[in-house]
């Protein structure tokens, strides 16, 4: 395999990269808002059969193909096309079972789904589906976590924490998942800063490279700690009408109280922790977690990176690729 096709569609977000097998280079992207949400409101409004669901989830994604083919000026067929996210849900292109845990973090233990190419369709597809434990789910963060953990072998005990909306901490013991927990941090910030009566108190602004903007954040983070979360989320009130804070900075408070209380079971916790997301989230949490427990190390890993490495590792272990 030379190059392939990554596909991560997620509830919100479509993204197609065509990528160099060798170094995992991308060499064209293709990336919309129509996520699987909007497209499952779309195929609702056609009214078509529900054999006819798959066809039409394909077509979106063959138009993508052939406009990268346009970019790039070259044929993209019989290549191998690995999708990623919401694509295996209810509200996907096939609704695939969750891979209950434990579960092996090598890629060969997961649940994949692969489609023929056909006359229609000329990439052979595969489909990854996500975890499960007794009470909580994972779709999409199974395929970067394989990226991240495959040579986590004989490396003991190890935590990969996926920051965004939903959180999710995976615990790793020997390169195995034995379970996780998915928490609620970014919705209940989007909630509380645009939803609530705090909404007039919080203003989003400069990240946390201006020194006011970090302290108002490691304050929060500490004040997580010492106090009950819904009696610390009126302080973001009180520092508004008292005027402790700016609106900027309440707003970096509020995010210091909701991370630090997701990351507060963390606390003296020795096991190698490993932060899988996007630049500026990932920085958040490395600081939340370093001011809990200022001896702690934690490594980064980029989430894009992590998913198409994830998704050669799949692939290659169901192709029996070394």
């Amino acid at each position: 395999m030379n190059r392939f096709l990554s596909c991560d569609w997620g509830t919100t977000a479509f993204r197609l990269r065509l990528v160099g097998a060798a170094g995992l280079k991308i060499i064209a992207e293709e990336s919309t808002k129509q996520g699987i949400a909007e497209t499952f409101q779309l195929w609702r409004q056609t009214e078509r059969s529900e054999d006819m669901r798959l066809p039409f989830y394909l077509d979106i994604i063959s138009r993508h193909i052939q406009t990268i083919e346009e970019k790039t000026r070259t044929s993209l067929e019989d290549l191998p096309l690995v999708i990623s996210g919401m694509a295996s849900s209810t509200i996907g292109m096939i609704d695939l079972p969750y891979k209950k845990l434990p579960v092996s973090v090598d890629g060969s233990d997961l649940t994949i789904h692969t489609i023929e190419s056909t006359g229609q369709f000329k990439n052979k597809a595969f489909i990854i589906s996500g975890l499960r434990t007794d009470d909580d789910v994972i779709r999409g963060e199974e395929t970067k976590l394989v990226g991240c953990a495959a040579n986590s072998f004989n490396q003991g005990d190890q935590i990969y924490i996926f920051p965004g909306t939903h959180p999710k901490h995976v615990e790793v013991k020997n390169g195995v998942a034995t379970g996780f927990k998915t928490y609620m941090t970014g919705e209940f910030f989007e909630l509380l800063s645009k939803k609530s009566i705090l909404s007039v108190s919080v203003k989003e602004g400069e990240g946390l490279e201006s020194k006011k903007s970090l302290q108002s954040f490691k304050n929060g983070v500490k004040d997580s700690i010492n106090s009950n979360l819904l009696h610390n989320c009126f302080l973001v009130r009180t520092n508004d009408v008292f005027k402790k804070l700016t609106a900027e900075e309440n707003y970096h408070y509020l995010s210091g109280l909701l991370i630090g209380a997701e990351l507060g079971s963390l606390i003296n916790n020795s096991t190698q922790i490993t932060v899988i997301g996007g630049a500026a989230l990932s920085a958040q949490y490395v600081t939340a977690l370093q001011v809990l427990d200022s001896s702690k190390q934690v490594t980064t890993e980029d989430a894009d990176e992590a998913l198409i490495k994830g998704q050669v590792q799949v692939y290659r272990k169901l192709m029996n690729i070394l």
